[in-house]
């Protein structure tokens, strides 16, 4: 029997429309929420995923604005402008698309933006707050998959979640907020040893190394819940996760396709965490 599909369009799609009525109820107040986007260079990837982001802004009504930076430019010159995003009050968001130029140095960038306009969920502060469970915003995709699980009525504690990736935009933070839910939870890499003796005892299987198929159905426990991250493009131009999905789904009892898993929720919890925090200005404002 085949895994159930976790559509991420058709939940990206209820959360937006859920969320809408808050950005409404904002609006209705004097305050819409803004989100600005910061892009350094011509990289065909981050100009389309840029334009998506804007995109998603208008359809829910949230203002956007887009600033654009030659590959060339200095940090200083980025550093600037978000020293100027962070006392702008119409803005509540801010993004710096990544991945920055070499000459860039990302920690000092990410930092520089303002804890309470950090929707990427990418300063430090935010991220160390994860362990707290007190981050002010969590990353988009590790949040995006928590409301997909949550969506699908997939039980958490209790369960042996694995998460395969330990980068800080997915992995450790996954882990992270797995654990907040009463997970029993597994780190590996593409590295680990042996690593199907721990995906197949996986309740909860999260894979995000960037590699494409990497996971097949063998290591997969019958029945888990198998949420792909991955996003590959394969020599004739197909894109594909870093799990088999075709030999995966007859193994698995839930999991995400590749597209149209995770991504659309990356974009949608990009957008609540802008809400939020104009949400946090509005109820700041109402205690003046």
């Amino acid at each position: 029997m085949s895994a159930q599909i976790i559509d991420g369009k058709t939940i990206a799609g209820q959360v937006r429309a859920e969320w809408k009525l808050r950005v409404d109820n904002l609006i209705e107040k004097g305050i819409t929420p803004g989100l600005a986007v910061l892009i350094v260079g011509d990289d065909p990837a981050s100009t389309i995923y840029v334009r998506n982001k804007i995109k998603a802004c208008s359809n829910i009504g949230i203002y956007s604005e887009v600033h654009r930076f030659s590959g060339n430019a200095s940090q200083d010159e980025v550093l600037d402008c978000i020293k100027k995003l962070n006392r702008n009050e119409k803005i509540h968001g801010i993004l710096v698309q990544l991945p920055l130029p070499l000459h860039f140095k990302n920690d000092q960038v990410i930092t520089s933006i303002a804890t309470e306009k950090d929707v990427d969920g990418f300063h430090l502060y935010n991220v160390g707050a994860l362990v707290t469970g007190n981050a002010i915003f969590s990353p988009c995709t590790p949040y995006g998959v928590m409301v997909m699980l949550e969506k699908n009525n997939v039980s958490i504690e209790g369960q042996h979640a694995v998460v395969v990736g330990r980068s800080n935009i997915v992995g450790k933070p996954m882990a992270l907020m797995l654990l907040a839910q009463g997970a029993t939870v597994t780190v590996c890499t593409s590295k680990t040893k042996n690593l199907a003796s721990f995906t197949r005892n996986a309740d909860i299987l999260v894979v995000a190394t960037g590699r494409a198929k990497m996971i097949t159905a063998e290591m997969i426990k019958p029945g888990a819940t198998v949420i792909d991250v991955g996003i590959n493009r394969l020599p004739d131009g197909k894109l594909c996760g870093d799990v088999d999905f075709e030999s995966a789904k007859e193994i698995a009892g839930y999991i995400t396709p590749v597209p149209g898993g995770v991504g659309p929720m990356t974009i949608t919890m990009l957008l609540c965490n802008t809400i939020i925090a104009a949400e946090r200005v509005q109820t700041n404002i109402g205690q003046v």
